[in-house]
C-alpha cells in the first residue's frame, strides 16, 4: 500500500488501469479504486473530479505511445524496404502475450464499448483512429511515389489495413490461433500486385 502523502494522480490512474482490466469499465466502483490505492474515496476527487475524468486519464495513459509512428518507421522508408516496413509496423501492432499489453487491449475495448453510446468517450478514440488512417494514407503515398502502388484507392486501402490490423489485434487478443503474420503478409501482397497491374 503507497502512503498517502505519496499519493499522486499517477497512483490512482494506474489503480483505475488495473481494475478496469480485471472488472471492466462500469463495475469497477470509486470505492474500489480507493480501496487499492489505500485511500478515501473522497481522496479521489482531490486529483478527478468524476468517475468519467479518471476514465479519460486511463484512456491517455494507455495511448501514450499508440500511434502511428510509434510503429511505421516513415522516416527510413524507402523503395527497397517499403513492403517490409508495412509488414513489420503491422506486425509490431499486434498484441504480445505481454499481460501488460493484454490488459490495454481489455481496457480499450470497455471504452470502446462506452464510445458507442457516449460522445465524450467516442472523440478521443476517434482521434487514435484518424491519426492511423492519416498514418496508413501518408505510407501508401509513399508507395505511390516509388512506383509500388497506383495512386487510385489509397484512401479504402488505407482504411482496409486499419480495419484488418484491428480485427487481428481482437482475434490474438482472445487467443485465437490464426497465421496472423500470413494473413496480414497476403493483405498487402495482393493491394501491391493489385496496384501494379
Amino acid at each position: 500500500m503507497i502512503k498517502k502523502r505519496e499519493i499522486t494522480s499517477s497512483h490512482i490512474v494506474q489503480a483505475a488501469f488495473e481494475l478496469f482490466a480485471e472488472h471492466g469499465i462500469e463495475k469497477t466502483s470509486l470505492g474500489m479504486i480507493s480501496k487499492k490505492v489505500g485511500i478515501t474515496k473522497s481522496s479521489i476527487y482531490y486529483h478527478f473530479a468524476t468517475k468519467e475524468e479518471l476514465i479519460h486519464r486511463t484512456f491517455e495513459y494507455i495511448f501514450k505511445g499508440h500511434y502511428f509512428a510509434a510503429y511505421f518507421d516513415m522516416d527510413s522508408v524507402n523503395k527497397d524496404n517499403f513492403v517490409e516496413t508495412l509488414v513489420r509496423g503491422g506486425l509490431n501492432m499486434l498484441p504480445s502475450d505481454d499481460e501488460d499489453h493484454r490488459s490495454k487491449l481489455r481496457v480499450l475495448s470497455e471504452f470502446t464499448m462506452l464510445a458507442e453510446r457516449d460522445d465524450q468517450f467516442r472523440a478521443p478514440l476517434l482521434k487514435v483512429q484518424q491519426d492511423f488512417l492519416d498514418g496508413f494514407i501518408h505510407l501508401l503515398s509513399k508507395g505511390v511515389e516509388f512506383g509500388l502502388i497506383a495512386p487510385s484507392n489509397i484512401e479504402v486501402s488505407s482504411k482496409i489495413l486499419a480495419l484488418l490490423i484491428d480485427n487481428l489485434s481482437r482475434c490474438k487478443m482472445m487467443n485465437m490461433e490464426m497465421e496472423y503474420r500470413i494473413i496480414w503478409e497476403e493483405l498487402i501482397d495482393r493491394m501491391i500486385r493489385r496496384e501494379i497491374q
